[in-house]
């Protein structure tokens, strides 16, 4: 069965999800999406996307319903298309803290729901999402909305009692990753290094370090002794980011960020 998606909310992380269906499909077509924004709304009918008048319209007319708006909105949101909810309807929620058993709630309904926390790099098809399906869910429909965001990087699927744990591992890390590379071609450039050319080479030392994590077959802890000769420059900045805590400050931050989900749940 060609079952039609549908988008409440056209951002920035929808917009990529779109894009990626449509790259799979080579066409928009059942795709529907809504959006307060005009400018979103005009976004979508270039791509070609079926564009509804409300969110309402857009359960209605989708067999899958993918909950694209910040997590401050969804009692809102959801409270506004009851009315056309039933349990042939499966949504997909992508905001962080909100947990299946919120969105059955809201909605009166205990419509399958997928629980996803996918990251930014998803507009680049660079993306990493982990997926929690309610247990009411098909296999036929666990799998489309699993190739949905695999179309645009990888996913692992979680239990749902780690779901709001893993937005500080793959949700909200981009940004710690951002500020550490800013961190460090704000130095070249303070010692006279053109900034362009030093992030250029911050960047490639990201992708790299990556690649030696996942394809070298060693652990954190070997790749970094083995970046550390005794004695050495690394040795030196490794001492002083362990005497500013670096380590340990990630940790808290990433126990921040999951407080924070379990709040946005409440």
């Amino acid at each position: 069965m060609n079952k039609t998606i549908g988008f409440i909310g056209a951002g920035n992380m929808a917009t990529a999800i779109i894009k990626g269906l449509i790259a799979q499909k080579g066409n928009a077509d059942n795709i529907n999406a809504f959006d307060v924004s005009k400018e979103r709304v005009s976004a979508m009918r270039e791509l070609g996307v079926n564009v509804c008048g409300s969110g309402e319209e857009v359960v209605s007319e989708s067999d899958i319903i993918v909950l694209a708006v910040k997590p401050q909105n969804y009692a809102e949101v959801l409270s506004g298309v009851r009315g056309a909810v039933s349990e042939q309807k499966t949504f997909v929620s992508i905001a962080a803290g909100i947990s299946i058993g919120y969105v059955q709630d809201a909605l009166g309904c205990s419509c399958p729901v997928m629980r996803v926390m996918p990251n930014t790099p998803l507009l680049l098809k660079k993306g990493a999402s982990a997926l929690c399906p309610s247990e009411n869910m098909s296999g036929e429909d666990k799998k489309l909305i699993a190739d949905m965001f695999a179309g645009s990087g990888v996913c692992e699927f979680l239990t749902e009692d780690h779901m709001n744990e893993i937005i500080a591992v793959n949700g909200s890390s981009p940004a710690y990753i951002y500020l550490f590379a800013k961190a460090m071609a704000d130095y070249a450039e303070s010692q006279g290094i053109d900034y362009d050319k030093a992030m250029n080479l911050i960047c490639a030392t990201l992708e790299g370090s990556a690649a030696m994590l996942r394809e070298s077959g060693d652990s954190a802890d070997t790749l970094i002794d083995k970046v550390s000769s005794k004695g050495g420059t690394t040795i030196a900045a490794l001492e002083r980011l362990r005497a500013h805590g670096f380590y340990e400050a990630i940790l808290d931050a990433m126990d921040a960020c999951t407080k924070r989900a379990e709040e946005l749940g409440k």
